[in-house]
């Protein structure tokens, strides 16, 4: 499994800020004392950066209850902290799908989208060629989609399903302004995943969620959910 580090060029004048930045989009809220254990660090020392990005307003820390006893305190990032990973030129994208659609079309947009899944789908199972294995798929395919910006892992669940999960979206502002981006890549995990497995979206960063996540399971006839 592997997870991109927060990028700035090959190298951060702020490791300890940019690993607690990259904690919060992977992991979600976490209390001081978690984040203090995966930088090998204390609460206290934690606490500190934490108020340092909160004074930058990349993070910030809301109190959740905990049935009985003190409620904790969890850190989350701000959007602006989320705005600090890689979104391959938002604005630009938005702007020039608008164009499209403005000038051509809807079937413009809809022949944009479909190009699109063609040259993803031929390019990952030429990545892919080889790798027979389910695991081993989904393994490649994390891999692919973690060097292309999503901050992708996968693993397998209790049930012996697997799962693969991307903890940021590069395309998302592009994707808000057409979903038909969101159908064509769960088209694409299917193909290149296999007819012997079923690929869902169990979340989904549109709808609010923090991360778009992914069941795939061995399957007779393996169904696409949007």
């Amino acid at each position: 499994m592997s997870s991109s580090d927060l990028e700035n060029g090959g190298w951060s004048p702020r490791p300890v800020a940019d690993r607690l930045l990259t904690l919060l989009k992977t992991r979600g809220p976490q209390t001081t004392a978690d984040l203090g254990r995966a930088l090998g660090t204390t609460p206290e020392n934690a606490r500190q950066q934490l108020g340092k990005l909160a004074a930058e307003g990349l993070a910030e820390a809301r109190t959740q209850p905990r049935g009985v006893g003190r409620p904790a305190q969890l850190w989350q990032l701000t959007e602006a902290g989320h705005d600090r990973f890689p979104n391959a030129h938002a604005e630009l994208a938005v702007q020039l799908l608008q164009a499209v659609q403005a000038k051509f079309g809807p079937p413009a947009l809809d022949a944009l989208i479909a190009a699109r899944e063609a040259d993803a789908t031929a390019a990952y199972e030429a990545e892919l060629a080889g790798l027979a294995g389910l695991g081993d798929r989904v393994a490649g395919l994390a891999a692919i989609r973690d060097r292309e910006g999503y901050m992708a892992e996968w693993g397998e669940e209790a049930d012996g399903a697997l799962f693969l999960v991307e903890n940021h979206c590069p395309i998302c502002a592009a994707a808000a302004a057409c979903q038909d981006f969101c159908r064509a890549e769960l088209s694409v995990f299917q193909t290149v995943i296999g007819q012997g497995a079923r690929v869902r979206r169990m979340e989904h960063i549109l709808a609010g969620e923090r991360r778009c996540a992914y069941r795939i399971e061995p399957a007779a006839d393996p169904l696409q959910d949007s």
